[in-house]
Formats: C-alpha cells, sequence, structure tokens
C-alpha cells in the first residue's frame, strides 16, 4: 500500500508555497535533521515536479529545508523565476532552496522547452532566480549542446 506523505512548509520554499511529496516509504530523524522519502517519490511544488526513487531532505534547527537529494531515476520539470521550462532526467538531483539552484549529476538531459535548447552532460548546475545554466563532460564525454536555429531561407 502506498503512504501518502504531505509536507506544508511555510518558508524558505518559494515564497510560503505548499509542498506535497508522496512515496511508498516514509523515515525521519530529528535529531540528524533528515526525512526520507522513498519507493516511487514524487514531489510538487506550484510549477515544479521532481520524481525519484529516493528522495532524502535535510532540515535545520527550525525545521525549515536546508537540502533535497534525490536519487534513483530522477525525473524533472522546473520553472524558473523568468519563466523558462526546464524538464530531464539525471540520476542524481540536488536541490537548495536558500539559492534556489538545482544541481543534476550523471547522464544528465535537461532541456530547455520554451527554447528548445538541450543539454546532456555529466554536471549540470540551473539557478532558478537568473535563468543560467552550466555543464561539464567527462574526459571520454564532452557536453553536448542542441540548438534549434531557424534558417532565414525557409
Amino acid at each position: 500500500m502506498k503512504y501518502l506523505i504531505v509536507f506544508v512548509m511555510i518558508s524558505t520554499l518559494v515564497y510560503a508555497q505548499e509542498l506535497k511529496i508522496k512515496a511508498n516509504t516514509f523515515k525521519a530523524d530529528e535529531k540528524l535533521g533528515i526525512s526520507v522519502f522513498s519507493g516511487d517519490v514524487n514531489i510538487v511544488k506550484k510549477n515544479d515536479e521532481l520524481n525519484a526513487s529516493e528522495v532524502v531532505i535535510h532540515v535545520d534547527k527550525n525545521n525549515q529545508p536546508t537540502k533535497f537529494i534525490a536519487t534513483g531515476n530522477v525525473s524533472f520539470l522546473i520553472k524558473t523565476k523568468h519563466g523558462s521550462r526546464y524538464k530531464g532526467s539525471a540520476r542524481q538531483v540536488i536541490f537548495t532552496p536558500a539559492n534556489k539552484e538545482y544541481r543534476f549529476f550523471n547522464n544528465v538531459h535537461l532541456q530547455q522547452l520554451d527554447e528548445k535548447k538541450e543539454i546532456l552532460g555529466d554536471e549540470v548546475i540551473l539557478s532558478t532566480v537568473d535563468g543560467k545554466a552550466y555543464a561539464k563532460g567527462l574526459k571520454k564525454d564532452p557536453v553536448i549542446m542542441i540548438f534549434d536555429i531557424k534558417d532565414d531561407k525557409e
């Protein structure tokens, strides 16, 4: 049976918005300040969605989230402050609410939907505040950028 876990965190998660988490299992360690959700994890916050096999949420002494670490079969849909929409996948994603930054690791595929741009790499950083992305490849596999360029003659 699936457990439905719903958290409402009124604070640092982008101007007091509801955060809804669904997972098969949930466990928490108050002393360590972590909550672990595993099995078909789905997190939704307004226009953003994250899916993973496991998500670990780190909180501070006021129970406010400081870091989300998603691992295993991660997929996501993100909207930046300026309205750009991104979707993609990675093996691991780390989100830090304080600077509203996503870090994607291992086999990253990030697609900007409104601009038809894609980034394939081993490490990609996306700032949702300014909409900037940074990418790194491996020594044997470089970063790949794909753009949709219109020809004036078409």
